[in-house]
């Protein structure tokens, strides 16, 4: 059934609010507005869907983008500085970036929110990262707008420019895939598609001042993570493990030629805690059918309209 609300996606030219984008159109969402800065990012999606509305700008300086809001029953918070390496972009794009787009939300009468925040949240992580996005929550909850929080795990998925998509682009262009220590790293991967079930469910039928701990439904090893998709993308890439401190100079060394490396030492050095979140019903709270995660990666990895779809840092 189509409808003619007016939707507003931030971020919408990242990794979720790709996804997000094209399950929403699939769904009959038709008046629908995308903010990124990402000047490569938004291009792609203007190619994908020339139906919608996309504006480039930066949502941490005031400017026209604010007036895209008008009529916007719903926002769809997903804008995050994820990697990187300098304080103050953290800070402009997960903090100061919200405090701006609540403002224009409260002024032009949005009458709902969801924000996607993380769970590095509930994390033994010290990082910009973290800090940031705990702080951006926080300006959502003190919102006097309705809204609910997800804090999803590490996501995978079409369009994955930072996690598990650029690790399988990575397998297939070096001779052996190297691992840090013994890769036994246990994670709750998150199919995107999954999560953008859930975010529609909630769109649909708002829970009001909600936060919701969206973890991967399956427990699984690092290594054995980058085995299935080794597995699903035909690749022959050997694994081979190798010291943690090695694979911690190695990414030093590459963060001196690069000023915005795909993987930093902060972000090793979060990959090695050993972390379990709390597993909610999720299927169940939401009617969402969750996907078994062998299915998601060839889903991720093989699709022929997006797998091969590469958004930039």
């Amino acid at each position: 059934m189509e409808t003619a609300e007016k939707i507003l996606v931030t971020g919408g030219a990242g990794l979720v609010g790709q996804n997000l984008i094209v399950h929403l159109l699939e769904r009959g969402y038709r008046n629908l507005v995308a903010i990124d800065k990402h000047p490569h990012n938004t291009r792609v999606l203007r190619r994908l869907h020339p139906e919608i509305e996309v504006v480039e700008a930066d949502l941490s300086r005031p400017g026209e983008w604010e007036q895209a809001f008008t009529g916007v029953r719903q926002v769809l918070i997903l804008h995050a500085q994820i990697g990187g390496l300098k304080r103050e972009e953290f800070i402009a794009n997960n903090v100061t970036a919200t405090e701006r787009v609540l403002a224009a939300a409260q002024a032009h009468g949005v009458e709902y929110l969801v924000h996607i925040s993380s769970s590095v949240i509930n994390s033994r992580a010290e990082d910009d990262y973290t800090e940031t996005k705990e702080i951006q929550e926080r300006l959502v909850l003190d919102s006097p707008i309705p809204h609910v929080v997800l804090r999803p795990t590490l996501m995978f998925g079409w369009f994955d420019r930072k996690h598990l998509g650029w690790l399988a682009r990575f397998m297939r262009r070096v001779p052996v895939y190297p691992v840090p220590g013994s890769g036994r790293f246990a994670r709750q991967p998150l199919y995107v598609k999954d999560f953008c079930n859930i975010i529609m469910a909630c769109m649909e039928r708002p829970p009001a001042d909600r936060v919701y701990d969206i973890s991967g439904l399956e427990q699984i090893d690092y290594i054995d993570i980058m085995r299935s998709i080794r597995r699903v993308t035909g690749a022959r890439t050997p694994i081979v493990r190798i010291p943690y401190r090695l694979f911690w100079g190695l990414l030093w060394t590459w963060a001196l030629f690069d000023r915005d490396p795909p993987f930093t030492t902060r972000q090793l050095e979060a990959l090695v805690i050993p972390e379990v979140f709390d597993v909610i019903d999720w299927p169940g709270i939401f009617g969402v059918e969750p996907t078994p995660l062998e299915q998601a990666f060839d889903e991720t990895f093989n699709d022929p309209r997006y797998a091969d779809v590469v958004l930039e840092f």
